[in-house]
């Protein structure tokens, strides 16, 4: 049975639980600043992946274009013709490709930024703004977040009623979830190391984004240390000794267990390797946006497989038709849950 918000363990509630916007003249974005809502929105400029799977998910007929362009086997998962959209750049992160010329040239009605709400990228949200004279949105990118960008975001683009329904999967699936394992102790929780690059030795310190999933369901090995993601030298995960390993490099994932470096890590003693799966965007991590959502179900099964039962097939099924307007056969969605690019 579905648990009413007030079920929901109190720290999740306290991150997620915000008035339902009115339609209203303004919406106020993570930076504080209240944006004019456009009296039209055809068209919305993604600034980086996280806005751009957002916005996808919620409205792919108002996407642009894509930081990068989708691989063919990424657009067997989306709709084909907005997957095909073109590339367009991005504004934040590394790697910015899309100066303000290019995104003026496009005419958007909205530039939508999903990300860190620090100094920098609030300063280039009102920087963005006052030049194009665009409403640039920035949402707060946190996992936890990701109910009140759906809201927020719908208000923004005259979709209030959409807009809602989202924000209210992601904060029904994360208080099923959390509450599943609400039970279980600090100290009782798995200790995972996630594992990145073909040698594994990339991971995510305290409080990384890339690391949000984990950290909310279990003990993040490199936890205590904050920052974000590190370079790690195979000694010290000896020392950490994680109960599991989770990783989004297949070469790593299809090396380390017969790797006699590897051999004494009590994850791969135990077989507990686990090879995230990233078709058409990645479950735990690679961006972090909504698409991590379903990725909690699937860490929940891996690391508590007596509390999760669920059939995971089902669940993705349902997922992938709602948020990526698709419905995966039985062959494609073993392919993603194997972990194939």
């Amino acid at each position: 049975m579905t648990p009413s918000r007030r079920a929901v363990v109190s720290g999740l509630a306290a991150a997620l639980a915000a008035p339902r916007l009115a339609c209203a003249a303004t919406v106020k974005d993570a930076t504080g600043r209240e944006l004019p809502i456009p009296a039209k929105v055809t068209r919305v400029f993604p600034a980086g992946p996280p806005a751009a799977i957002l916005l996808y998910t919620l409205a792919p007929d108002l996407l642009l274009g894509w930081p990068r362009a989708n691989r063919p086997e990424e657009c067997v998962y989306m709709l084909p013709d907005i997957c095909r959209r073109p590339e367009v750049g991005r504004i934040t992160g590394r790697g910015n490709t899309a100066n303000l010329e290019t995104v003026l040239a496009l005419k958007p009605d909205l530039i939508l930024d999903v990300g860190s709400v620090n100094d920098t990228y609030k300063s280039l949200a009102v920087r963005t703004q006052e030049q194009t004279g665009i409403p640039y949105a920035l949402l707060n990118g946190e996992f936890l977040y990701m109910s009140d960008c759906y809201e927020k975001l719908g208000a923004l683009i005259h979709r209030d009623n959409d807009g809602l329904d989202f924000s209210d999967y992601c904060f029904q699936t994360l208080g099923v979830i959390t509450n599943r394992i609400a039970g279980v102790t600090a100290e009782n929780r798995p200790r995972v190391y996630y594992a990145r690059g073909p040698r594994g030795l990339v991971t995510g310190l305290g409080g990384s984004i890339n690391v949000e999933t984990i950290e909310l369901l279990a003990r993040n090995v490199a936890g205590g240390t904050p920052g974000g993601l590190a370079n790690v030298s195979l000694e010290q995960v000896l020392l950490w000794n994680p109960d599991v390993i989770v990783t989004i490099d297949r070469q790593f994932a299809e090396t380390v267990r017969s790797d006699p470096a590897w051999a004494g890590v009590k994850a791969v003693k135990d077989g507990r390797v686990h090879l995230s799966p990233k078709m058409p965007f990645g479950w735990v991590d690679f961006p972090p946006s909504v698409n991590r959502l379903i990725g909690l179900w699937w860490l929940g099964k891996i690391l508590y497989p007596e509390r999760f039962n669920e059939d995971l097939r089902e669940i993705t099924r349902g997922f992938y038709d709602k948020f990526y307007h698709v419905t995966p056969t039985d062959a494609q969605i073993d392919h993603v849950l194997a972990g194939r690019g």
